[in-house]
């Protein structure tokens, strides 16, 4: 028998080496960067940039939109998981398909077609005028490209826990008696719980750091139609380098958050496996 071979030590260390080097360079670096260009003028100016009326109003449109696109997103990751997983139907490929456009879309592009459909310009946009409604321009498209952007998130991850699975659980809890919704609510959900949180957490980051298909139909209105990150822009245009410097602080700070949550479901995912 042949022994199992080994990496020699020096090819291990160099190769840890090399990543660790890496994030240090790309992501720590600029993360420490951050927070230190941010505080450079002590905590008294850092807190009256966050108190700024503009900043607030953007952070307040950020979690707006991430509240309405994460439920949204999963609803229908676990309907679209479900029926691609548990069902063989004519245009599955199709849906599988779909799924992954925001994912291969600039997010650029994502924006302009919206501004194509309810734009003033638009395919809608004289229906809309007529009856007084607004989207381009106004916090509902920010939200409807966020939804866009983020709602392959959940059904990415839950499509292979959901075939991992199989069917067996669930024809057995039917055959028992249980109701559709008892079944799924006490045999599927619980096996796909770790699942469903890790691709909540995906969402919910991509959702609050979407940059380029809000930018596109917000019209940076201050105030009312620009997101954390298109504030963070403006401001550092305008050469105001500590106003946004806080305000990358604060969304740099909800990544780390959604690093360790992300990192704590793994570890609790692994140990109940």
């Amino acid at each position: 028998m042949h022994k199992a071979r080994t990496e020699e030590a020096w090819v291990r260390n160099g190769l840890i080496g090399i990543a660790l080097a890496y994030m240090m360079f790309f992501i720590f670096l600029p993360l420490v960067l951050v927070f230190t260009a941010a505080l450079k003028k002590g905590l008294a100016v850092y807190l009256q940039s966050m108190g700024d009326h503009n900043t607030l109003a953007a952070i307040q449109l950020t979690l707006l939109a991430a509240v309405v696109a994460v439920p949204l997103n999963v609803v229908f990751g676990i309907a679209a998981s479900w029926a691609i997983a548990k069902f063989d139907f004519y245009g599955k490929n199709v849906l599988l398909t779909l799924i992954d456009l925001p994912l291969s879309v600039s997010p650029v592009i994502a924006g302009l077609i919206y501004v194509l459909l309810f734009g003033l310009q638009g395919v809608l946009g004289p229906w809309l005028q007529a009856h007084n409604l607004k989207i381009i321009f106004a916090p509902a498209g920010i939200i409807l490209a966020t939804i866009f952007v983020t709602f392959p998130m959940v059904a990415r991850e839950l499509i292979p826990v959901m075939k991992a699975l199989g069917n067996e659980e669930d024809e057995a809890a039917l055959t028992l008696g249980a109701s559709g919704w008892k079944t799924f609510w006490y045999v599927t959900l619980p096996n796909i719980k770790w699942g469903l949180l890790y691709g909540v957490i995906l969402c919910n980051a991509r959702a609050m750091g979407e940059f380029g298909a809000v930018s596109v139909v917000s019209g940076h209105i201050r105030g009312l139609t620009n997101t954390l990150p298109l504030q963070i822009e403006i401001l550092y245009n305008e050469y105001n380098f500590t106003a946004a410097f806080a305000a990358a602080s604060l969304l740099a700070f909800l990544a780390l958050v959604t690093l360790v949550v992300k990192s704590a479901v793994e570890l609790r995912y692994e140990h109940r496996s």
